[in-house]
């Protein structure tokens, strides 16, 4: 069954926009697709149809923020929050996976729709309205906008927390203590790759000294897990993950084997290669010398390769 992630209409190629256009993405629409069931959602088209004039986030004297007219310098704030309420119920009856904002926007803006004073003045950015709402409703959901998905590392990471969040909710419709000691066991590198320290605090959780009750431990791990999978990988954790990696063959290469592995994985820190080429000599290994310890972790493939996203040496930072 395809996962399901909620997505600005206009990315969708809905006409909803201000002007009756649209911002169709093609990453949305044509990669990640493929994997998923879209819902869409713009308060905004709801609260105010189209065409219309554009709005704008205006910080009032008390540092709150309220929405105004472009056209008119009316406030809509009333009007907006009501459609936003409503988008939000109706894309919570959905077993979402992820939300998909339009950058920028008054409204679906993450930290990007700009806010002005009341004189007209620029005042920094902030989140949109109904992005404020997701983030309260959803705590722990990947959210991202289409405008930062530009950005591979930023993609890469965004598509490796989507389908890492997918893979528990899929484990949690069955989960024991046993297999839970295997989730944790399969995603020890994907976990490392993002936080050290909350790879061991999750290690703690699953050892369960204190005999918790499974339920809660389940929770705990839950919390810890989502929170873990938000993080963002950098050169240096990657890199790290793939020298450990690679201590689990060194009883089966050669000195000349060792050193090519070695250089990969330096050249990938280096960002002369991407992180595919090491990854894929280390499959090769893991395959020849039977190591499954190594081919069992989902950070050798935490999502489908079609999507190709290791194979960009800017997937790292």
């Amino acid at each position: 069954m395809q996962m399901k992630i909620a997505v600005s209409g206009c990315l969708l190629g809905q006409k909803v926009r201000f002007d009756s256009g649209h911002k169709r993405d093609d990453f949305v629409m044509d990669e990640l697709s493929q994997y998923a069931e879209y819902i869409s959602f713009c308060p905004e088209n709801m609260a105010f149809s189209n065409p219309r004039p554009s709005i704008r986030l205006v910080k009032n004297a008390d540092e709150s923020l309220k929405v105004e007219s472009n056209k008119t310098g009316a406030d809509l704030s009333d009007a907006l929050s009501e459609a936003s309420k409503k988008d939000l119920d109706n894309i919570a009856t959905h077993d979402l996976r992820a939300i998909i904002f339009k950058s920028k926007s008054p409204t679906c803006g993450i930290g990007s729709a700009k806010v002005y004073l009341e004189n007209g003045f620029a005042a920094g950015k902030d989140d949109g309205v109904f992005v404020a709402m997701c983030k309260e409703k959803f705590p722990l959901l990947p959210m991202e906008e289409e405008g930062r998905l530009c950005d591979a590392w930023l993609r890469e990471n965004f598509v490796m927390q989507l389908f890492s969040y997918d893979s528990f909710e899929k484990f949690k419709l069955g989960a024991t203590m046993n297999n839970l000691v295997e989730f944790h066991r399969i995603n020890k590198f994907m976990l490392q790759s993002k936080d050290e320290s909350l790879y061991r605090e999750l290690g703690k959780v699953v050892g369960n000294h204190e005999k918790k009750s499974f339920i809660e431990i389940l929770g705990e791990y839950e919390f810890l897990f989502k929170t873990a999978i938000a993080k963002k990988s950098s050169k240096g954790k990657t890199r790290n993950v793939l020298e450990h990696m690679a201590g689990f063959l060194k009883n089966f290469l050669d000195s000349e084997e060792k050193a090519m592995l070695h250089e990969q994985i330096d050249d990938f820190a280096a960002q002369i290669t991407p992180l595919i080429l090491p990854l894929s000599t280390l499959k090769l290994y893991a395959n020849k010398y039977k190591v499954n310890y190594l081919l069992e972790q989902t950070f050798i493939s935490p999502y489908p390769k079609e999507l190709a996203l290791r194979s960009d040496v800017k997937s790292v930072k």
